[in-house]
């Protein structure tokens, strides 16, 4: 098994992981052109159930076809991809061991307000695919949460005991103002249920400099917790997931210019955050434009 000093000191925070498990993780860690240093670059495709298609791939007609975001991932030498059921499917026998793949196993859409959303994937196709790992969604804050977490609590004991790594999607939503979605108190609660969920990775939004007015805004203004700049605050959800003891990647988030999102990677990596999960800042791009990007992602996060 191909690895090194730096991957095996984070697979030694995963104390009760079987061996099929860790060596899972440390193929994920050791995919791309991000291999052995320690940081994460995952291509999520699961905007065509969250958004439609013609609102994820339009923009980029060469994106309606599957084929075209594994060939993304690979060219780009991201770390992962991550997608749905009939994604990866339309795909696996082509790309089989080209790049980890990560069966997303919850999925919603644009056609309900309910903060919910279906289970649409399984342990066992993920097995049958090959998969590295399964990635499922939570809401904190939905009126659905706790059903939410005692789906992903069952999904993660299954998969763990099939030697796959888990990947949490935790986006707060529901009972919080919109501009909360993404304030640093709650982002650092939604990042700490996660890991409190077992995930091996954790995915949030970038937090910004805000607070929400609820149980938890007390504790950052009478400690003082610092939060002006990005990187502090990316600092301080890395606290939350275990002090570090568990990964915690940042979401791409809507469109931007490559200058905006350059500059949350470089206050990512300063923060001590493991990388990024970017979908439509990658996907959404003419295919030469998207890898140049990434590749200068990845060269801030190696350098």
């Amino acid at each position: 098994m191909k690895t090194n000093k730096k991957i095996q000191s984070i697979l030694r925070n995963y104390e009760s992981d079987n061996i099929t498990t860790l060596k899972n993780l440390n193929k994920i860690f050791m995919s791309g052109s991000l291999s052995g240093t320690g940081k994460l670059i995952i291509l999520p495709v699961d905007q065509g159930f969250e958004h439609g298609p013609d609102r994820s791939f339009a923009i980029n007609p060469e994106a309606y076809d599957p084929h075209y975001h594994f060939k993304l991932g690979i060219d780009a030498g991201m770390s992962a991809f991550a997608a749905p059921l009939g994604m990866l499917e339309a795909g696996a026998d082509t790309f089989k061991n080209k790049i980890p793949l990560i069966l997303k196993c919850n999925s919603s859409n644009s056609l309900t307000k309910s903060a919910d959303q279906a289970i649409t994937g399984s342990v066992s196709e993920a097995k049958r695919l090959k998969c590295s790992a399964v990635g499922f969604t939570i809401y904190p804050g939905s009126d659905n949460i706790f059903e939410m977490i005692e789906e992903a609590k069952e999904l993660f004991q299954e998969a763990k005991s099939s030697g796959l790594v888990t990947v949490l999607w935790s986006y707060p939503r529901g009972n919080i103002t919109k501009e909360g979605e993404t304030s640093l108190n709650v982002v650092s609660y939604a990042a700490h249920m996660a890991a409190l969920c077992g995930a091996h990775i954790i995915k949030v939004k970038l937090p910004r400099n805000f607070l929400e007015d609820d149980a938890t805004k007390q504790a950052f203004i009478k400690n003082k917790i610092i939060m002006k700049n990005l990187s502090d605050r990316v600092k301080h959800i890395v606290k939350s997931c275990f002090n570090g003891r568990r990964v915690v990647v940042f979401s791409g988030g809507e469109a931007k210019n490559d200058a905006e999102l350059l500059s949350e990677i470089k206050a990512i990596k300063k923060g001590g955050g493991f990388g990024s999960i970017i979908g439509r800042n990658s996907f959404q791009r003419p295919k030469k434009k998207a890898i140049k990007l990434l590749k200068s992602i990845i060269n801030i996060y190696k350098n």
